[in-house]
């Protein structure tokens, strides 16, 4: 299974990570298919860079995002849009007249003429 995941990188307690697609079996920092951005924590404000057009790729061909990838792609505004190409477009609801008349009418319909014509 293919993950979205963060690699720790940078020296001890001066932590920075990369965003990156990466089978789950690899380990956190060890090989990866591609590299999609970086998070930079530390910095005020926080330095979130992510390739927009890589992500959705990635996430429409199944990789699943970790916790905090998912968090990252909604300050991007990049989960919103995945969501939004995920979903497929609702039906209308109107009503056909063609299966109305057949269930309703029709039964009850000719009950009543059939009375009104024997009497």
């Amino acid at each position: 299974m293919v993950k979205i995941r963060l690699m720790r990188m940078g020296a001890t307690k001066r932590p920075f990570y990369r965003v990156v697609v990466a089978d789950s079996r690899s380990p956190r920092d060890g090989r990866f298919i591609e590299n999609i951005g970086k998070y930079h924590p530390l910095n005020d404000p926080s330095v979130i860079e992510i390739d927009q057009d890589r992500a959705l790729y990635w996430l429409s061909q199944g990789a699943q995002p970790s916790g905090q990838v998912v968090h990252l792609l909604r300050i991007q505004g990049i989960w919103d849009r995945f969501q939004e190409t995920k979903k497929p477009p609702k039906p209308s609801k109107t009503p056909k007249a063609s299966k109305a008349p057949k269930a309703s009418t029709g039964a009850k319909g000719s009950a009543s003429a059939d009375s009104d014509s024997t009497s």
